[in-house]
């Protein structure tokens, strides 16, 4: 999701930093709403972690992020806010979350049963999209990453 203001936004960046042109640019969940929302939780570094539905990857044959990776977090309207670097990649099984895990992704009131919750109802409707079907025993790819520049 390159457009030219995160292109400018990562050459900033990368120049002060003497780095190449490796990034993703990306936001947060399926909505405007959910993209700002969980931004501004990385911005206030409450937000340190983001979990995946490992067979989305198998079904649009992307790779998993790979640590050292850096993306450009976008907003709801596609600005971008916030540069992270993946520090931690791991499969976890969806049943097999803890409660530390979900503190680190910041969300509602960080705890495990509010990730369930969200997570469970945000797999199912982007599975579904995909034609895959949501199941507790699904890998979830948990990546753990830190804000390097806002």
């Amino acid at each position: 999701m390159k457009n030219l203001t995160s292109q400018m936004y990562w050459a900033n960046f990368a120049q002060e930093n003497k780095l190449s042109d490796s990034y993703q640019a990306w936001s947060f969940g399926n909505t405007a709403e959910m993209a700002d929302e969980l931004v501004e939780l990385v911005l206030r570094g409450e937000k340190t972690a983001t979990t995946s539905a490992y067979p989305s990857y198998q079904v649009e044959g992307e790779e998993i992020p790979k640590v050292g990776e850096y993306s450009v977090v976008l907003d709801g309207a596609g600005q971008p806010k916030a540069i992270i670097r993946t520090t931690k990649i791991e499969l976890i099984p969806y049943n097999q979350i803890s409660e530390e895990y979900a503190f680190l992704e910041g969300e509602g009131d960080k705890s495990l049963a509010y990730w369930q919750a969200a997570h469970e109802t945000f797999f199912r409707e982007t599975l579904e999209e995909a034609g895959l079907i949501f199941t507790q025993e699904m890998l979830c790819v948990c990546e753990y990453f830190e804000c390097v520049y806002k």
